[in-house]
């Protein structure tokens, strides 16, 4: 129990270290910020109001680009001097279940941010908003906690944009394809079967995801 206390201590220090640190670098959430406005405001300039299904492959293409900007980098900023800080005050497995909690409440809300922006500029073809919205949070925690793995094996292997890139697409296509077809939910009036198995199917593949950060981080950690 104490042990737990401990661990549960550390993984709440640390994320609020990371939030502020977030907090105190504005520009880099201010960056992000600007670059989906201005890629939003590009595709509104070039098409007007799309189509639905233009619409949902465009959204989920700037949500994946989206969490590179956002969560992929988290690593970068993370030293030698302080990983053995960090090292020396709390475990490998606190450690990368902070920076995934972290990264999912960011990418999150970047992704209600980026909705927003998409149904002001890109107009609103969604038949049903309210399974939308619980899918795009779906899909920033589904992004969000792929590209977090991948990002601290990279750092750790010191090869951060061959690795993301060669490590990344096998992952990450399942997603994409479960979140497209969980999206025609929203965009049609009729009810489809299967939603619920593919809901549950993407959570398992995120569950998936945490047990392998939480078992294999620890190796990279120890070199």
């Amino acid at each position: 129990m104490l042990k737990s206390k401990r661990s549960f201590s550390h993984i709440i220090t640390l994320f609020r270290k990371d939030l502020l640190l977030e907090i105190r670098q504005q520009y880099s959430f201010y960056g992000i910020l600007l670059y989906v406005a201005s890629t939003i405001f590009v595709l509104y300039l070039a098409m007007g109001e799309p189509e639905g299904a233009v619409w949902k492959g465009l959204f989920w293409m700037i949500q994946l680009f989206i969490c590179v900007n956002a969560v992929a980098k988290s690593f970068l900023q993370e030293g030698e001097g302080r990983m053995l800080y960090f090292y020396s005050i709390a475990g490998a497995r606190d450690f990368i279940l902070a920076k995934l909690l972290f990264n999912t409440l960011l990418m999150v809300l970047m992704s209600f941010v980026s909705l927003g922006l998409f149904v002001l500029m890109l107009g609103n073809p969604l038949a049903r908003a309210v399974p939308f919205v619980l899918i795009t949070c779906l899909g920033g925690v589904s992004l969000s906690l792929v590209f977090t793995f991948l990002a601290a094996i990279a750092a750790r292997a010191r090869q951060n944009a061959a690795l993301m890139a060669i490590l990344g697409f096998p992952l990450i296509i399942p997603q994409l394809m479960l979140l497209m077809r969980l999206s025609n939910v929203a965009f049609s009036d009729a009810l489809q079967g299967g939603v619920w198995g593919m809901a549950l199917l993407l959570i398992a593949l995120d569950l998936l995801i945490v047990v392998l950060a939480v078992i294999l981080f620890p190796f990279l950690w120890k070199d």
